[in-house]
């Protein structure tokens, strides 16, 4: 047992409550799995007047931290890397001149591998997100040397970018165990149906179909993550 890394065909598609459900379920389960998001980018929560308590910057990490039974010991190994800026990580760095350290986050991702026994790390963006001027979510996937699990909204242009992103990871000899869609309208038969073509035209498992739910996105509603769980055939990805 290793880890996944859990990517996404765009932002906003729903990696980080794909990312804490699978981590609460094998949790739940008896095994050891701990989540990691190496690159964050956007609102900076600590600086906020609001969020004088908050324990990350970022509120994905401060997620799968509290879903992962963290100690504050392991912080920092969470997110090693975050810039204030709603941006690329690349783009961010530019603009607040601040330089991304991958080496970093490698000590930090072996760090945590040391001390658990899975590690289910959450991308930022698509494959193709740059995290430096010539270093993509694809080449850290690399060099964790960790499979991809992709989720994907079910919305019109899923087909295209969920092919793209399959196709990209195994150009770049990464195994993509599994897909996600999230968000499905089952009474729309095109979303209700689209993961069964996915699964047809890329040969790649739908290991989990998650309905819509109202206000998943909402910062107060993480509570709904447990549920989430039973949508993912998690158990394929320890295989």
């Amino acid at each position: 047992m290793s880890g996944i890394f859990v990517t996404g065909t765009d932002t906003g598609v729903g990696k980080t409550i794909v990312t804490a459900a699978v981590i609460h379920a094998l949790r739940r389960d008896g095994i050891d799995a701990v989540g990691m998001k190496p690159v964050a980018t956007g609102r900076d929560r600590e600086a906020t007047a609001t969020a004088a308590t908050a324990t990350f910057r970022s509120l994905d990490a401060e997620i799968i931290a509290r879903y992962s039974c963290i100690k504050s010991d392991e912080y920092e190994l969470v997110n090693p890397v975050f810039l204030a800026v709603e941006a690329a990580p690349y783009m961010a760095s530019i603009m607040l001149k601040q330089d991304i350290d991958i080496e970093r986050v490698l000590r930090a991702y072996g760090r945590l591998k040391e001390r658990h026994e899975f590690i289910v790390v959450e991308g930022i963006g698509g494959v193709m997100v740059p995290i430096k001027r010539d270093y993509y979510v694809l080449d850290l996937i690399k060099d964790l040397k960790l499979p991809a699990l992709i989720v994907a909204r079910a919305r019109l242009g899923t087909i295209n970018h969920t092919l793209l992103t399959v196709e990209a990871c195994k150009r770049r000899g990464i195994e993509v165990m599994g897909i996600v869609m999230n968000m499905i309208d089952y009474s729309n038969p095109v979303e209700a149906n689209v993961g069964g073509i996915i699964h047809e035209l890329s040969g790649v498992p739908i290991i989990g179909s998650i309905p819509y739910i109202k206000d998943m996105a909402d910062d107060d509603n993480d509570d709904k993550i447990p549920s989430i769980a039973r949508y993912i055939r998690y158990d394929l990805l320890l295989t």
